[in-house]
């Protein structure tokens, strides 16, 4: 695995998409697409280009790489790694104006996630973890990935993207949680687990989640420091329910309240605030 060619790829791709996605975004001209017959799941002219993009980059870079790609599906490759590829995370945001969208890109072998991205355009932020790398890049420099540490979970903010999250009983345990923290906001998308791997959040928590709405992020939680699994525990690379925390004892109260075992869950207590790295 050539650590330097997959950063560099995956800046290039970051990049293409950029440039896909920027002269559409806050467009007139911007009209969306719905994938239902019932309901609303948008998807426009840029998702579509982006994406191309990519793959583009990836043919001429990483031909024997398998790619997963939320417009246009899978292309098998024969080097053992895959690239999960979301051009634009938040597509609703994206047809908004608001700037908590991003790019996805989440490298892939046999056993989950290795390295991610998560590239906000508008922005100018480029989260990436993984291979030994957990970095911030922006306007303002780079910076070290670094989860806030030594929150209780009656002090700890979760996000979340939707309020009516998942199915009934999803819904229930998610209450649970939200109730037992100080804050829950909501609409955040990918830039929920942006914030929380430089400190800003504790928990994130969703369902109904695909693979190239994860896989990008999970490697760079990983790298910050952070835990994230399903709501049973176990790899969330595949999707589904999701919950991830900035420590493993956050993650473990979460589990426990998602699962309707509050009785599990210890007094809250208050620790001094750190962060991984500082």
């Amino acid at each position: 695995m050539d650590q330097d060619d997959i950063f560099a790829t995956a800046a290039a791709m970051a990049d293409a998409a950029r440039r896909a996605t920027l002269p559409l975004f806050r467009s007139a001209d911007l009209r969306p697409d719905n994938k239902l017959t019932t309901g609303f799941d948008p998807v426009t002219r840029a998702d579509r280009e982006a994406e191309q993009a990519m793959r583009a980059v990836l043919a001429q870079r990483r031909p024997d790489d398998a790619i997963m790609g939320e417009e246009f599906g899978d292309t098998p490759g024969t080097s053992g790694l895959t690239w999960v590829l979301d051009p634009i995370d938040g597509t609703r945001a994206f047809i908004s104006g608001a700037p908590s969208w991003g790019t996805l890109i989440g490298l892939m072998d046999a056993s989950g996630p290795v390295y991610g991205m998560i590239d906000q355009p508008f922005t100018g932020e480029r989260f990436e973890g993984g291979l030994g790398r957990g970095r911030l890049v922006s306007a303002l420099g780079e910076r070290a990935l670094g989860v806030r540490r030594g929150v209780a979970l009656a002090q700890a903010t979760l996000l979340s993207t939707f309020p009516e999250i998942g199915t009934a009983q999803e819904y229930d345990g998610f209450r649970r949680v939200s109730d037992s923290v100080r804050l829950t906001r909501y609409g955040l998308d990918c830039y929920a687990y942006a914030l929380l791997s430089i400190g800003q959040v504790d928990l994130v928590i969703e369902a109904g989640l695909h693979s190239y709405d994860v896989a990008g992020p999970i490697a760079v939680v990983q790298a910050a420091g952070g835990v994230v699994t399903d709501w049973q525990g176990g790899p969330a690379h595949h999707g589904g329910q999701i919950v991830a925390a900035a420590t493993p004892e956050l993650h473990a109260q979460a589990l426990a309240l998602l699962q309707g075992e509050a009785g599990r869950l210890e007094s809250a207590t208050l620790y001094p605030i750190e962060r991984e790295g500082s």
